[in-house]
């Protein structure tokens, strides 16, 4: 399971990386900052399953949190979710190390 996380966690980095590039490129060219939105990148790249987490999370859960909850994540830079997805899922993946060494009691 935490081999799965991690990887998860390196896929979101490189989605991540990526995007952050795009947009750097973007605001080279532009000569201003540019930040594109999830829900922007999200519409270019797969529609349908926008559409499709929208009618769920009305459906399922409730109205109201998509309006507050969903948009705004939608709104937020795609490097940035990116970045805070691969943060949990590694923290999540995370182990400790033992303070005392591999060989003791």
């Amino acid at each position: 399971m935490r081999f799965l996380l991690r990887f998860a966690s390196l896929v979101s980095l490189v989605v991540a990386t990526i995007a952050g590039t795009i947009d750097s490129i973007q605001s080279v060219a532009a000569s201003a900052v540019v930040m594109t939105p999830m829900g922007d990148a999200w519409q270019d790249v797969s529609p349908a399953t926008l559409q499709k987490l929208q009618s769920a999370v009305s459906f399922y859960l409730h109205p109201r949190l998509y309006t507050q909850g969903i948009e705004w994540l939608l709104s937020q830079p795609t490097f940035a979710v990116f970045l805070a997805i691969s943060l949990i899922f590694w923290m999540l993946a995370y182990r400790k190390r033992q303070v005392a060494g591999r060989f003791t009691a």
